[in-house]
This record gives C-alpha cells, sequence and structure tokens, in this order.
C-alpha cells in the first residue's frame, strides 16, 4: 500500500532535479561563425555545439557562410540564427544587410592585443547569456599572464617573422605578436606598425636586409622548422634564429597558451 507514495515522491523528486536543472543551464544559441579562430574560441567556451554555419574558410562540416568581408545573406537567412558572430573588419552596414530579422551581429575586435582575446570572450558571453563560461574567461586570462612572465625574454631584441620563405613579413607595433612578445620581456625591434611585407621593390626587400636595419639578436620565425631560406640569411652581425610552430602563435585563440609554454622550454636561446 506504501509503493504508490513512495513512486509518487520519487516522481516528484526527478522532476524538480529535471526542473532544476534546466533552469540552470542556458539554451544553446543558433551561431554563426564567420571565421575559424571565432570558432575555436566558441569551443573553448563550451559552445561548439550552438555553431549552425561557419565561413568559406572554415574545415568544419556545416553550411558555409560566405567570408568575414562577404558574408552571404541568402546562407545566413536559410540558417534562421539568432546569433552572428563576425569580425569588425566586417563593415557595420554589410552586416545589418546580411542579418535576418530577429538575430543580432556582433563584430568582435580586431586582435592587436592580448587583452582583447578575453574580451572577445566576454563580449560572446554577455551576447549568448553563457555565464556559467565566465570562469574559463578567467583561467585563459591568468594562465598567459603567468606564463609570459616564465619566459622571461631579458630584454633581448628580437624581429618576429611570419616564415623565412614565400613573400615573409615582421610583425610591428600595433600587432598581438609584438604585444605578447613585449610583455614576455622581449625588446620587438619592428618598427613599422603591424606588419611589414618583405619583398623586392619594398624598403625591406629580403631578410638580410631587415636583419641588418634592426641589429636584432633572435629572430623568430614562426615556422615548424627552419627552411633553406633561412640558412641563407647572412647579417653582418651574427644572430641567432629560432623555429617555433606557427599553429601556436599566429591565430588568435588559446593555443596561444602552448605557444607560451613551447617559448618556456627554449629559453636557453636567449639566457
Amino acid at each position: 500500500m506504501y509503493f504508490p507514495r513512495i513512486i509518487l515522491l520519487c516522481v516528484i523528486a526527478f522532476s524538480t532535479v529535471i526542473s532544476t536543472a534546466t533552469a540552470d543551464t542556458p539554451q544553446c544559441p543558433r551561431i554563426i561563425s564567420q571565421s575559424p579562430y571565432i570558432s575555436e574560441m566558441l569551443d573553448y567556451l563550451g559552445m561548439g555545439q550552438c555553431v549552425v554555419g561557419v565561413s568559406r574558410y572554415s574545415k568544419r562540416d556545416l553550411p558555409h557562410t560566405g567570408g568575414i568581408l562577404d558574408p552571404d545573406a541568402d546562407a545566413i537567412d536559410a540558417l534562421s540564427p539568432g546569433l552572428i558572430i563576425t569580425s569588425d573588419w566586417a563593415k557595420e552596414e554589410t552586416m545589418k544587410k546580411v542579418t535576418p530579422a530577429g538575430a543580432r551581429a556582433i563584430r568582435l575586435k580586431s586582435f592587436n592585443k592580448m587583452t582583447q582575446l578575453e574580451e572577445n570572450m566576454s563580449e560572446i558571453i554577455k551576447a549568448t547569456k553563457w555565464q556559467h563560461a565566465a570562469p574559463l574567461v578567467k583561467k585563459f586570462s591568468d594562465s598567459w599572464r603567468n606564463k609570459v612572465k616564465q619566459v622571461n625574454g631579458n630584454n633581448k631584441k628580437v624581429l618576429l617573422l611570419s616564415s623565412c620563405s614565400g613573400s615573409p613579413y615582421s610583425f610591428g607595433p600595433d600587432s598581438r605578436l609584438y604585444d605578447l612578445f613585449t610583455l614576455a620581456g622581449f625588446k620587438v625591434v619592428e618598427s613599422k606598425e603591424k606588419i611589414r611585407h618583405i619583398r623586392p621593390g619594398n624598403e625591406v626587400e629580403n631578410l638580410t636586409m631587415l636583419a641588418d636595419k634592426y641589429q636584432p639578436d633572435l629572430l623568430i620565425i614562426f615556422e615548424q622548422r627552419l627552411r633553406k631560406q633561412c640558412q641563407m640569411i647572412t647579417p653582418k652581425l651574427p644572430v641567432k634564429i629560432l623555429s617555433v610552430d606557427g599553429e601556436k602563435f599566429l591565430h588568435p585563440n588559446v593555443e596561444i597558451l602552448k605557444g607560451l609554454d613551447l617559448l618556456i622550454s627554449k629559453k636557453h636561446y636567449w639566457n
């Protein structure tokens, strides 16, 4: 005679648990990510499963929605998104034209400082009401700040180069890598803002000219390994060359933490 009562109590208790879980778990918004780095940031924040469309540059098996500069209005509309996330490289007027009624678009900053990574994560959380991901932003913030102290560049003069082959470029002021390596204790000697393209016909035509111009202690090349072109650099003053995995540095995402670990393991190059 007590069984029905026990069953009823179990049903009530189970319903309470379900109701509480539903109340604590935010609804997954339908997100279109207009850049692979934005998708990676969403993965880190636990929202990867919310992405319903991606840019043409993404390798994810999802519908493509154009690029940052040329979003595809029809493809976007067909996905009925609640939120479109893009870069501030996309013009505000462009995003107004392609954003369906009832949806919202946010334009993230262009990542010329490390702190903008945190700010953009917080902007995503604010737009999605995904507040339970806020501790992940603090975790990332604390991690990279702790790691740059461990790098301790010892005020060595460095040039940061995208590669030795093809059409390399050097990172200067108002770029995220300039900011990161400066905070890590290096003296980044490139003076041209953002990036300097190195190719025939420009002020600096090759890597040897660049090294002679700034006389760095160290060239850091964002390639997996030193290529033949690196070995052909013959500056007037000797300079060390360190090749690192560009995948851990060039993209504005949490992979930068692995990049900093790599630098920490290479401290003997400058200490």
